[in-house]
């Protein structure tokens, strides 16, 4: 035990005084075995262990009120990883946490093993809501194994310095991992029993106290007492950091953390639980992925666990040999120049590696190692380290494990998996998958489409639209074919688990969902409730949808926004056009919408001349959506009063410029008004005062939204903005330049060529002249001393 440098002699040896008599005795009725979560060398011990001692029963740290989910664990049609969610709620908090098993987790060994002999196994440790603190009213999961305090103690970090490990994972492997196999069961228990023990003693009873150890420790040591009345011999399988606390008891925590019985009775009342067996992934699993508790490199760990449990030599040689391979394999597939040689000096190097660090085998740090010597050529960059992604990638994996079915499954979850199969979706490994969509060609990618819709209203990191059209926020509509990228995990399960309270079914869910979140919307919302209908609609709860119909009707009486207004227009038009896709057969009743929000938008036209400028180009594309439907051959747009109210508006001096400019353009689009009109209200701003001057790109903006030919085929609107830039001094044309070029940003680039063109003829000079580059200010500055020298020479000799 030289490695325990920094602790007292008198420690370890009544350490191992107490390991000895109530640790590991055989002959004692109960026998503790110390672990750290997920690992392959504790399980293996634990397996000789359990055939040594032949426990009557078997405990284990985990929640009790997980224990009518042990059958299902232990069921052969479970595939690990798997893991137990469990979710609790209050009036004060709601947390959920997550409690993984992998194939050599020390406590899913102990549950297979138990069900091979026919041994009683339990959970004995308090279920989380008797110890977890998360903040008020905020929702949150983390994972009970919380290893943060074995290995954040000062005595591993001083231990990590000392071996010259680079964190406590590399350290753990090299004592325990690999020197462990060599290890009789008692010597490697005793050094888990040991090494967890100092660390812990670094910490003070009021610290374990805080974070809940001693409240959970205290409860196992009433359950260990009970199973030692009835059986005469108890195996108690707990992570290393308790086992000391469940042997001393100098700091006695009452029941559930100091609460009396009644306190206990009322709080279970108080308190809304539920726990779930559901998959997991080694993704999840990799304590470099944010999991808080086990080994991190979950594939290769499973893989020293198969060499394990086959009884094989040299695991860890075995286990580099087939990483390298497969890794050389996948770089090749990526045309990365890898050679066999750079394979065969990085398996010499993974056991070079080991010799000069004192192992008996290289673990996974050297392969790291070696892969970075051998495979990544020349300066590791960004662009060079490939080799290090991929193998990270192989050391992960991407396994996700099966829950047997049992009577605990959650009929949405089915569900889910029942829909993803039929659409062929890949649930079944991590990672992101793509699906193309044909929606509008094929009924069968439309259901496909309406599948993701559904799922991502309910479990939003489920997929993601990569491209495609977009119809509720109106972009990308002149695609056809939807591309969505989609990860699966055990989060996922875990949020429909949550959206479960509202339906059976995904589609159930959805709809109730959506129904109870339409009533919250204000009533006179009315551009919410149409966005509501549509994606109703693209889900393909079409009942739904069409029961919004009087809610969007009533919205759009008291609505008395004109941008709210247009914005449902624009909704309810794109549904009409669009019903039968969208699975809608009821004309009449959408045209009468669409009637009604057309007719309340018009009616609020007077208010535009008292509005927001940050709300002008909002208002501009209502506009022009009013006048196409009131150009349109539809009965029900053709009447008089939207140019009624246009003549209103341009009659009122305090109309916003661009506004002005595009009621115009509208109402000479429409023929109750001249073009001429266009020009002469552009000279009136042009030759108009200084604040009017100034106002004439913002009317030109107006008016170039709508109406772009006034400028391109006709020469007086041209020719007052030709004027306007000869008689602006440098000041105010520089300050009206960016509205200017805002104003042309309408026209596309042909569009823009002609205009060039007539510049040119206008000052009678060729186009190229128009590209030539400006003259640098240094040369301007001496050709116009040159004219001033010129002009004072010509003045002396009368010649001007």
């Amino acid at each position: 035990m030289d490695r325990l440098t920094g602790k007292a002699d008198q420690d370890v040896a009544q350490l191992r005084t107490l390991f000895e008599s109530q640790v590991y005795n055989l002959n004692n009725g109960t026998l503790y075995f110390p672990i750290r979560h997920h690992s392959p060398v504790c399980s293996y011990h634990l397996l000789r262990l359990i055939e040594e001692y032949k426990p009557d029963i078997i405990l284990i740290e985990g929640p009790e009120s997980g224990n009518p989910l042990l059958d299902v664990l232990a069921d052969e049609a479970t595939q690990p990883p798997v893991s137990l969610y469990y979710t609790y709620e209050s009036e004060e908090e709601r947390a959920a946490c997550y409690y993984p098993m992998l194939r050599y987790s020390p406590e899913y060994v102990a549950l297979k093993e138990a069900a091979r002999l026919g041994t009683p196994a339990q959970f004995i440790d308090l279920d989380y809501h008797h110890f977890a603190k998360p903040n008020k009213a905020e929702q949150r999961e983390f994972s009970i194994q919380d290893e943060s305090l074995l290995a954040g103690s000062e005595f591993i970090h001083r231990l990590c310095q000392q071996t010259n490990s680079r964190s406590f994972d590399e350290l753990w492997e090299n004592v325990f991992e690999i020197s462990g196999l060599e290890k009789s069961t008692q010597a490697f228990t005793q050094d888990v029993f040991t090494y967890c023990t100092l660390s812990r003693m670094c910490y003070s009873a009021e610290q374990l106290h805080s974070t809940g150890d001693l409240a959970r420790e205290a409860h196992m040591r009433r359950r260990i007492e009970q199973a030692g009345r009835e059986h005469e011999r108890v195996l108690v399988i707990t992570g290393g950091f308790h086992t000391y606390g469940l042997l001393m008891s100098e700091h006695p925590e009452p029941d559930s953390a100091g609460m009396t019985l009644n306190d206990q009775v009322r709080d279970q009342n108080s308190i809304h639980q539920q726990m779930y067996p559901m998959v997991y992934t080694f993704a999840e699993a990799d304590r470099l992925n944010g999991y808080a508790s086990g080994m991190p490199y979950v594939n290769y760990y499973e893989r020293i666990w198969t060499q394990l449990v086959r009884q094989k030599n040299s695991v860890y040689n075995v286990t580099a040999l087939d990483f390298l391979s497969r890794l050389t394999h996948k770089l090749r597939e990526g045309h990365e120049h890898v050679s066999t040689s750079d394979a065969i000096e990085a398996y010499s190097m993974v056991q070079g590696l080991a010799g000069l660090r004192g192992k008996r085998e290289g673990g996974v740090y050297e392969l790291m190692d070696a892969t970075l010597s051998s495979f990544v050529k020349g300066e590791l960059t960004l662009a060079s380290d490939k080799p290090l992604q991929e193998l990270h990638q192989l050391l992960t994996g991407d396994v996700i494990g099966k829950v047997a079915p049992n009577p605990f499954s959650i009929p949405i979850v089915e569900d889910f998996k029942e829909r993803c199969t039929e659409s062929k979706l890949q649930i079944r490994t991590t990672g992101q998958h793509k699906k193309v969509l044909d929606v509008y060609a094929k009924p069968d990618h439309r259901r496909q489409s309406q599948l993701f819709q559904c799922i991502v209203y309910l479990v939003p990191d489920f997929a993601k639209r990569q491209s495609g059209p977009d119809w509720i926020a109106q972009r990308d509509m002149n695609l056809v074919r939807e591309t969505w990228v989609y990860t699966y995990s055990s989060r996922i399960e875990a949020r429909l688990i949550e959206n479960s309270l509202y339906g059976g079914t995904i589609r159930e869910a959805a709809t109730r969902k959506m129904e109870e979140e339409m009533k919250e919307i204000p009533d006179h919302h009315s551009g919410d409730l149409a966005k509501s209908m549509l994606q109703a609609l693209l889900m393909g709860l079409q009942d739904t949808a069409m029961k919004l119909y009087e809610q969007v009707k009533s919205a759009l009486q008291k609505d008395g926004n004109f941008l709210s207004l247009c914005e449902s227009l624009h909704l309810l038009n794109r549904i009409q056009q669009h019903r039968r896709l969208l699975g809608l057969s009821e004309e009449e009743q959408l045209l009468n919408l669409v009637s009604e929000a057309y007719n309340h938008a018009v009616d609020k036209l007077m208010q535009l001349s008292r509005t927001n400028p940050d709300e002008h180009e909002a208002i501009v594309q209502g506009l022009k959506l009013l006048a196409m439907l009131a150009d349109s051959s539809e009965e029900h747009f053709r009447d008089d009063t939207f140019r009624a109210h246009l003549d209103e508006l341009l009659s009122d001096s305090q109309l916003p410029a661009q506004l002005e400019g595009v009621c115009i353009a509208i109402s000479s689009g429409l023929g109750d008004r001249l073009r001429e009109e266009i020009v002469d209200r552009a000279r009136g701003y042009i030759r108009g005062s200084q604040e009017q001057t100034r106002q004439t790109a913002l009317y030109l903006q107006g008016v170039f939204s709508v109406a772009r030919d006034a400028f391109l085929y006709e020469d007086q609107l041209l020719s007052e903005l030709n004027y306007l830039i000869e008689q602006l001094d440098y000041e105010e044309f520089i300050r009206m330049i960016p509205e200017l070029r805002l104003a042309f940003t309408y026209f596309t680039p042909m569009e823009t060529g002609l205009i060039a063109d007539r510049v040119a003829n206008l000052h009678q000079v060729d186009i190229e002249e128009m590209s030539w580059s400006s003259i640098d200010e240094r040369t301007l500055i001496q050709t116009k001393t040159w004219d001033e020298a010129l002009r004072k020479e010509f003045d002396a000799w009368k010649l001007i």
